[in-house]
């Protein structure tokens, strides 16, 4: 149990704590923000700096663990769909969004586990993998920070920096199902040679 992986564990122990928040009576608001969205998001950020510190140390350390290399996107993985998924009981995004994602997790990580099965081999994140985990953490940072639900902007209405921070929330976000579909496009594409026997 080394530091990257207690790091993981910390990461997946934040996420209850996140999801637990709609269910306080936590009233009131700063900057015109509720405070439970401010919590979330803190809780959110910290729990994507542990993402970032995990692997680095591992590596850096060289303490690189069977362990870690399935717990580490597992851990990703709960903290995204949770995120959203609360996102969608605020009323903030529509529900197709986490289901895009779940699914291509589903699909992805299938295709890991079939690939390490039939020969050892470790899958690297594609380009369009990296794009998508950091266009969704950003997006879900921003949603959390605008009072308006996704695609708020296209209904008129808004206007300064609400109606900037709502477009780029959504841009951002839509960028991201994007990177999703495409990443998950990608892994299947190259799934074929493995689901041949």
């Amino acid at each position: 149990m080394n530091l990257p992986n207690k790091l993981t564990i910390i990461r997946i122990c934040l996420v209850p704590l996140m999801v637990i928040i709609p269910l306080l009576p936590i009233q009131g608001e700063w900057i015109q923000i509720p405070i439970a969205f401010w919590l979330i998001n803190f809780i959110f950020i910290l729990a994507s700096i542990t993402d970032k510190l995990d692997g680095s140390i591992a590596r850096s350390r060289n303490q690189v663990t069977t362990f870690g290399k399935f717990l580490d996107p597992l851990a990703d993985k709960i903290l995204v769909i949770a995120a959203m998924v609360l996102l969608v009981e605020y009323d903030k995004l529509p529900s197709w969004i986490p289901i895009i994602v779940l699914a291509r997790e589903f699909l992805v990580s299938g295709y890991r586990l079939i690939a390490v099965e039939k020969g050892g081999q470790v899958i690297a994140a594609s380009v369009w993998g990296k794009l998508k985990t950091v266009t969704q953490m950003i997006a879900i940072i921003l949603a959390y920070l605008d009072v308006h639900a996704f695609g708020a902007f296209l209904s008129g209405g808004l206007t300064g920096f609400s109606l900037v921070l709502n477009i780029v929330a959504t841009t951002l976000m839509f960028i991201s199902v994007i990177a999703t579909i495409f990443s998950g496009w990608d892994y299947m594409k190259n799934a074929k040679e493995l689901l041949k026997d």
